[in-house]
């Protein structure tokens, strides 16, 4: 295996049958030792998170495939922490694509003047650049086509398949008595264009409150698996 990139919560190498494989570490974002899915730098390392993550993630990508919804997932070692995944470009040099069920978080930050913490959004979805020196600057779907990032209909698409996912993540988690707030994914393309969800679906990723409570990755790992 070759190394190919360093990021915040796994590495990427690349395997020879063309594909890659994640090893997913102990490394959460957040400020001050606080977890936060929304921060852009490495807060915290928690012993353990990166097997819940992995075991999260094959949990629902697993799902997301069988409802026909294309993602890069192919095959998982909850021995290694590592999972193989198939071959994706990114867009532009790296997007996040958060969808909103409740105000909290950065939304409230921005637009606490027109909104009450907690209250319902309609599967919101926004979309920010990948730039910790920017603070991920949020960009607009005419920016994103204007500065040839992704087209028309990549952006439908990647809407669309956000507020899919978004949903088999908050029904499942319904059954357990838990409310997603919000949940943050990645996407790539690829080699004729076509969206894929790429990355992760875990806890670290998403934000969900019991009983009005906000549940921490950990401990939201621990009762969704229980």
């Amino acid at each position: 295996m070759k190394l190919v990139y360093t990021g915040k919560t796994k590495d990427v190498f690349a395997l020879d049958n063309g594909n890659y494989l994640l090893k997913f570490k102990d490394d959460c974002t957040g400020k001050d030792g606080v977890f936060d899915p929304g921060e852009n730098s490495v807060g915290l390392t928690i012993e353990g998170v990166g097997d819940v993550n992995l075991r999260m993630s094959i949990y629902f990508f697993e799902k997301v495939n069988a409802a026909g919804i294309k993602t890069h997932y192919v095959d998982a070692s909850l021995a290694d922490t590592t999972m193989e995944v198939l071959p994706a470009k990114v867009f532009g040099k790296g997007l996040e694509v958060i969808c909103r069920h409740k105000a909290v978080g950065s939304f409230i930050r921005r637009y606490g003047d027109y909104i009450e913490e907690g209250a319902d959004l309609p599967a919101y979805v926004e979309m920010t650049f990948k730039d910790d020196a920017k603070g991920d600057p949020l960009v607009t779907k005419d920016a994103l086509v204007a500065l040839g990032v992704m087209t028309d209909a990549q952006y439908e698409d990647m809407k669309e398949m956000t507020q899919k996912i978004t949903q088999i993540v908050a029904d499942d988690l319904k059954e357990k008595g838990l409310v997603l707030y919000d949940i943050k994914f990645e996407f790539g393309y690829d080699s004729d264009g076509n969206v894929m969800l790429i990355d992760e679906i875990a806890s670290g990723n998403m934000r969900v409150y019991k009983d009005g409570q906000y549940i921490d990755p950990m401990t939201l790992s621990e009762l969704f698996f229980a």
